[in-house]
């Protein structure tokens, strides 16, 4: 991390279902890391999905994370110099960061659906990657995009730079290197349905909440490296990050929501402890940590 910048951490919960045992362990992790750098933690509720974020959720977040003895500095219950903290109220942002990318010529119109993608693809779509492989269809467009006021009424993607090599040290698994048209293709940035996507609108936030680390699933570091991407085309210094290892069940299948048996509401009225989940989360992280190697500072390169 730059040490010129003030420690700034951040929890992103997405009110999509009640959370799980995993999102209590990255969250108190990032929560631990941030008291230990004395810096500031901020709350921002990812509630960009609109069809599956639900407001019993949004409340329930709050109540767990709280309930596992979390406390943040900024956030939308507390209020602080970056607000809004919900996605859903910071559209003019990402309207901005789109203008931005599309006279750079950065990104293209797409109206591929999705059969369109995978009758085009002969390589099988990756279970640990949420992005479909794309196979560039529509990439000739991006002379095109200037020509387009706003982004409603089709997908809109990032050109990636075909072969350029991406790397990054992360704080937990150490160097990390992806190579653009192979590990991913041109990714999505804004939605058919007039929402931004997830890749542009956390790029957007960190940048504009000014985050100097993010800590998050092993999931997606393969969305780092597009993000990295992003923070260059906008011209922003990206954060640090730092990727926690996935839990999973006793069928090694990794957590998630559609799981209530490992939610925390499920696993509370079951009288579970937060002090045991607690010292659970820091035995598992000093075990794992033993087999590997990571320094307190770290590089990006594109």
């Amino acid at each position: 991390m730059d040490h010129q910048r003030s420690y700034r951490g951040r929890l992103a919960p997405s009110p999509t279902g009640y959370l799980h045992l995993g999102h209590a362990r990255t969250f108190w992790i990032a929560h631990q890391r941030t008291r230990a750098a004395q810096g500031t933690l901020v709350f921002r509720n990812e509630d960009l999905d609109y069809q599956r974020c639900k407001p019993e959720f949004v409340n329930a977040m709050y109540a767990d994370l709280r309930w596992l003895g979390l406390d943040w500095n900024e956030g939308p219950d507390v209020g602080g110099p970056f607000a809004p903290y919900s996605q859903s109220q910071r559209r003019n942002i990402y309207l901005q960061c789109w203008r931005q990318l599309r006279d750079g010529q950065f990104i293209y119109p797409c109206s591929c659906s999705r059969k369109d993608q995978e009758r085009a693809l002969q390589a099988p779509h990756e279970d640990d990657d949420d992005e479909m492989p794309y196979p560039g269809t529509c990439h000739n467009r991006i002379s095109s995009a200037k020509d387009w006021e706003s982004p409603a009424g089709t997908s809109w993607r990032f050109h990636v730079p075909d072969n350029q090599t991406i790397t990054f040290d992360d704080l937990f698994f150490g160097r990390q290197t992806f190579t653009a048209g192979r590990d991913f293709s041109d990714f999505l940035v804004w939605r058919r349905d007039d929402i931004p996507a997830y890749q542009l609108a956390v790029v957007a936030d960190d940048a504009a909440m000014q985050v100097t680390e993010v800590v998050r699933g092993a999931d997606l570091l393969k969305s780092t490296a597009r993000q990295l991407l992003l923070f260059r085309a906008l011209g922003h210094l990206p954060p640090q990050y730092f990727h926690c290892p996935l839990m999973r069940d006793e069928n090694h299948v990794r957590l998630a929501k559609r799981n209530d048996a490992f939610s925390l509401r499920t696993l509370r009225a079951q009288g579970a402890k937060p002090e045991e989940l607690q010292r659970q989360f820091a035995a598992e992280m000093t075990y794992t940590t033993k087999t590997l190697s990571h320094g307190d500072t770290a590089k990006t390169n594109i």
